[in-house]
Formats: C-alpha cells, structure tokens, sequence
C-alpha cells in the first residue's frame, strides 16, 4: 500500500494513499484552506505539489473549477487529421486530469470526510473503496465521481427497452446511451433462439451491468449467461439482475470473456475505441488494440450453435478518427470464420453529437452504432 506523508501543525502526518486510476502518490504536500488563491493553486499544481485541503468543502470544489479553468485557457488547439485532434484531445484531458488530481482530501478511518459542509460520504465511499479500515487520501476530483456514481446507483438509470431502471455502479459503464440497447431490442432473433423453435440460449459478453442481458430475458429467451472480467461489473449485473427478478434465468459468471458450451445467440458490445485508457474507468470505452473486439471475434465461432449468430453492437467513431478502418474490421471477422449476415445502424442521440464546440465534433456528428449480424462461415 502507497502511503503519502504531508507536515502539518509542525508534526509529520500520514495515510494511505488510494487512486483509481493508478497514479502514484505526490511526491511534496503541502496542506491549503479558504485563503488559497486559484493562480497559487493551479501554479503548484502545475509544479507537481498536491494541495491537501482543509478548509470549506464546498469552497474546495470553487476551487477545482477555477484550476480548471485555468488549464482550459492554456489547452493547445486541436487540429490537423482526425487522428492527430485525437490525440491531442486525449494527451489534453490526460494532462487536465493530472493536474486537477493535485487537490486531495483526507478520509477518516470511517470514510468520513471532516471538513466544513461536506457531505456524508461513507456510503458513496463504501461501495467504491469497500468497507473503511484506516485513513486514506484521495483526489477530490475522484472523490466527486464517487459521490456522482452513488447517486446514480441509487437513482438508477431509466431504460426504455427494459421499462425498468438499471443501477449502475461505480467503475461500471452506465447505459446512458440508449442507442445501443434499442438495437437489441429490436433485431429479430435468429430462428433458433426463438420462443418454442429448440434451444433458447445466450450469452452476453463483458455484461457491465446487465442491461442487454435483462433485455435479452426480457425478449424471451429462456437462458442467458452473463460475463465480464471486472469484478465490480460481476456484482453490478448480479445486483440488476436481481432487482429485476431474473435470477431464474441469467447466470452471472466470471470472470471470463466466454462462458463454457455454446449458445444461440451470442451478444457482445465491446469498448469502442481501439486506444488506451487513462483510468480504470475509461475501460468500458476505451481498449487497447481492441483486445476484447479480437477476442470475441476469434471465440465465437466455437460458442456459436450451428444456426447461431453473434451479435457485435460497435460504433464506427473509431473510423472517422482515423484510429481503425472498416476494412480491418471486415479483414478481422472474415480471419475469425465469420460472415457477417446483415448489418443494422443508428445514428447516436447523445449531447455530443451537436456541440460544435467539441473539438471531436466532426466525427462524432459522422458516427453511426451498428450492430453486424455474424454467423459462422
């Protein structure tokens, strides 16, 4: 365990040092209150000083907005390829991230946060971090994440598929994009994964929360098997599941990318982006030479009932960035066994798609989900 020492009151302190995404603990601290100025902030920051608040909660989220700002004001204009406004969109939020993750505060060995007008965090912090056991520091700017996604893991999220509401937790990617749950309600369903034509199986691969796994029960079909290799999306879906009273009909297993047999149908919405994350968090949207994407395609075929088909529900945003074509995609299912039967698109209906702002908005505007019908060669 990381642990990160400050001086404060003329004695050195210490806890352990917790990130989710991995950064190393700061190597200088120096305590900071109300009477902290945003330009000394953001220019310690940028000196790589952590700041450890003590002063008013509330004046401490001020502060991270006026730091960021700050960044915001000094960002580099994208420009040049799609690839290359890619790249520096992503090095941009990379260093905005590091810099705003300087301000830190302390956690009580009870996930308490004793600063003036702070919230009750102990819960929010529980379901993250597990239960409390001794003192930890922690990024403000990770810690409102972890307050954000307990309010939509209590709230849930409205599924219009489903007519039900998903909950999703924290480091698990939430269904707010609609777009590509609507695409698996709405396919037919090959002829031997329909009610009453034999088996009736399927597996949804790296299920998150569960959502197309619920939809899948929700249409009929009589057994679904559920995987994913992060844990925290194990507990989500089996939480989902449950809440939705399917247990008698989706297992939830792993972790693993495929389960063991065959199935019907074998439905997998892999990370869209063929790139690496720079969080834990970023990994339902963000993956590395498109390691999951590879590995579903190249295992399907052996899952696959003879009539089955696989269902890859991929956005083309990739494309128009410059960062994957469609021809290595095609050259991909064809090099797995694969044919791809028909293909169904949508267009995506989130906010980004309009915000000429967005220094990705060309693409983005461009983009178009799909979900390619594959049957075996």
């Amino acid at each position: 365990m990381s642990t990160i020492h400050w001086t404060e009151a003329r004695a050195i302190r210490f806890a352990r040092w917790h990130s989710e995404n991995t950064t190393p603990p700061p190597r200088r601290v120096v305590v900071a209150d109300d009477r902290m100025r945003a330009d000394t902030a953001y220019r310690l920051a940028c000196e790589g000083t952590a700041l450890l608040w003590r002063g008013d909660f509330p004046n401490a989220r001020h502060l991270l907005r006026a730091m960021g700002r700050r960044i915001d004001r000094n960002r580099p204009r994208t420009g040049g390829s799609p690839a290359e406004s890619f790249h520096l969109h992503r090095q941009a939020r990379a260093h905005r991230a590091q810099i705003l993750g300087r301000l830190l505060v302390a956690l009580d060995d009870e996930h308490s946060l004793v600063l003036r007008r702070a919230p009750n965090v102990r819960q929010a912090c529980t379901e993250a971090y597990g239960p409390p056991r001794e003192r930890l520091v922690v990024s403000l700017r990770e810690l409102l994440g972890v307050i954000g996604a307990h309010e939509w893991r209590r709230k849930g999220v409205d599924v219009p598929a489903l007519g039900a509401r998903i909950h999703p937790h924290y480091g698990v990617f939430s269904p707010v994009r609609g777009e590509y749950v609507d695409l698996v309600a709405q396919a037919a369903l090959p002829a031997s994964a329909r009610r009453g034509a034999g088996p009736r199986t399927a597996f949804d691969l790296g299920t998150g929360t569960g959502v197309l796994a619920a939809v899948l029960a929700r249409r009929g079909i009589g057994h679904i098997v559920a995987t994913d290799i992060n844990p925290r999306a194990l507990a989500c879906a089996r939480d989902n599941v449950r809440r939705l009273d399917l247990d008698a009909r989706v297992d939830v297993v792993g972790p693993a990318l495929f389960p063991e047999g065959r199935a019907d149908l074998v439905v997998c919405n892999p990370p869209w982006i063929p790139t690496r994350p720079t969080s834990a968090l970023e990994q339902g949207v963000y993956d590395p030479d498109g390691v999951m994407l590879h590995g579903f395609l190249h295992g399907l075929a052996a899952h696959l009932e003879p009539a089955g088909e696989g269902w890859l529900i991929l956005s083309d945003l990739a494309e128009h960035l410059g960062i994957r074509t469609r021809g290595e995609l095609l050259t991909a299912i064809e090099a797995a066994g694969l044919r791809v039967v028909n293909t169904i698109d949508t267009r995506p209906r989130h906010p980004r798609v309009r915000d000429s702002a967005d220094p990705l908005h060309a693409a983005r505007a461009a983009e178009v989900t799909s979900l390619w019908r594959l049957g075996r060669v």
